[in-house]
């Protein structure tokens, strides 16, 4: 791959990582869905690609979020207990079956899966909106409400099934405010995201036996670097948006959308291509 090749796929894919990171459509159905489209393969080295320009997400959120990062460790330590708590189903979940769902989505079956997904998002998202719409006295952000966020967080691990926006479901459906919601979301995305990069960090200094070795050259860094920075301004824009976006419960746009993706994956896979 030429340096400019690299270049121009990977502020693709770091625009749409930081684009659909904290939309409500799942960055990582986008990414896997892109990097089949673009012929993005660097062979093991793709999930590194994906959690490096995840990475760039996560700068975007300590910049719009840092007086919140910062008051987590005042006490009495409420919120950084309940992120701690959130957190683990969605560790456990990557820890035990992280491997088996990148295979399953990155063969010959992996459209029809991501299809499924995306309209699965799309039906928690109307969901969501309906019960918005319906809870007049939304209560503070408590365990009752962080839990099934948590929960929620690890099943998003899935590709098609967006992270903010399951989360962002379950604290609404529990009753939650759509600010405390909105915040507590975004969050989360920290430690999940520190995480990834740590296993995937592990696996590149201590390969399993037979394992792909990386693929990355000059043009796939300096591509990488790019990426990175594409997927934190665009991330930055991303959460501003979300943010006004939950205030009004406005998700059936973003549902029309996965349904239509959907539907593209369902045909992509019945003509073969992509495969």
């Amino acid at each position: 791959m030429t340096i400019p090749e690299a270049i121009w796929k990977s502020i693709v894919l770091g625009t749409v990582q930081g684009l659909t990171e904290f939309l409500p459509v799942s960055s990582s159905g986008h990414l896997t869905l892109l990097q089949r489209v673009l012929g993005y393969d660097l062979g093991g080295g793709m999930m590194f690609v994906n959690v490096m320009l995840h990475l760039g997400t996560l700068l975007a959120v300590v910049v719009v979020f840092w007086r919140d990062i910062l008051g987590l460790f005042k006490k009495p330590f409420k919120t950084l207990l309940m992120l701690i708590a959130a957190t683990i189903p969605a560790g456990v979940v990557g820890l035990l079956f992280n491997d088996t769902i990148e295979e399953i989505f990155d063969g010959p079956s992996g459209l029809l899966y991501l299809a499924i997904c995306f309209a699965s998002t799309a039906v928690l998202l109307l969901i969501c909106e309906i019960c918005a719409r319906r809870k007049k006295t939304p209560a503070p952000l408590s365990w009752r409400h962080a839990m099934p966020m948590g929960v929620m967080q690890a099943v998003a691990l899935f590709p098609g099934i967006s992270r903010s926006g399951s989360t962002i479901v379950a604290g609404t459906v529990t009753g939650a405010k759509r600010e405390d919601v909105a915040k507590f979301s975004f969050l989360m995305s920290i430690p999940v995201i520190l995480g990834s990069v740590l296993v995937e960090l592990k696996d590149i200094v201590f390969p399993d036996a037979g394992a792909p070795a990386l693929s990355f050259g000059a043009a796939e860094i300096v591509g990488l670097i790019f990426g990175v920075v594409s997927a934190a301004v665009f991330g930055f824009l991303a959460v501003k948006l979300m943010l006004k976006v939950i205030q009004r419960a406005n998700y059936k746009w973003f549902a029309f959308y996965l349904v239509l993706l959907s539907m593209t994956c369902f045909w992509l896979d019945a003509l073969g291509v992509l495969a």
